[in-house]
């Protein structure tokens, strides 16, 4: 039996449309064009998809844990429906200032991720929108892929000498994935 393999993504801007005034509810999630159908094809290559997300929204006040549940089950239920499955859902619940290990950059939700799966980080591929998801990656050693789609674009022009795969959005950086020889 092959080794568990697993692929990271970030919700906002890699999932589901990115809003600067945030994600509060069911309603305002929208699902990015073909990213369930990117969840759907590393799955059918044997990845397991694992959702690793910030949500100060919950420190703001702007939304409680039922709601982010109910969003959360929304993702959950349209991925099933496009073929998919989201193994599981990480999320950091912390503002900006309450200085967690949690909250990307930091690794904290990737190394509990890693101690409840029993999983390397080492080279775990992680997809994000933004130079935090990227910098939490590398300070575990997994291999971090910027895609465009949410604040990618602008990750890519603040910081143009990254040296780091980078797609147009989730479904290619899936497609990109599957297409790789398996070690």
């Amino acid at each position: 039996m092959t080794e568990n393999r697993y692929v990271l993504l970030d919700r906002d801007g890699v999932i589901n449309r990115d809003s600067d005034d945030f994600i509060k509810s069911p309603d305002e999630w929208l699902p990015l064009d073909g990213s369930l159908e990117a969840i759907a094809l590393l799955n059918k290559h044997g990845y397991k998809v694992v959702v690793v997300t910030n949500q100060s929204g919950l420190a703001r006040d702007l939304f409680d844990a039922a709601t982010l549940e109910q969003i959360h089950a929304k993702m959950q239920r349209m991925t099933a429906e496009k073929g998919g499955k989201i193994e599981a859902i990480y999320f950091c619940p912390h503002g900006p200032n309450d200085h967690c290990n949690c909250r990307k950059p930091k690794p904290g939700l990737l190394e509990r991720f890693a101690a409840d799966n029993h999983a390397s980080l080492i080279g775990i591929t992680v997809i994000g929108d933004s130079l935090r998801d990227l910098q939490a990656a590398e300070a575990v050693g997994a291999s971090p892929i910027l895609v465009k789609t949410g604040k990618g674009n602008k990750t890519l022009t603040e910081n143009p000498t990254l040296n780091i795969p980078v797609f147009e959005n989730l479904y290619d950086a899936a497609t990109y994935l599957t297409a790789r020889p398996q070690t």
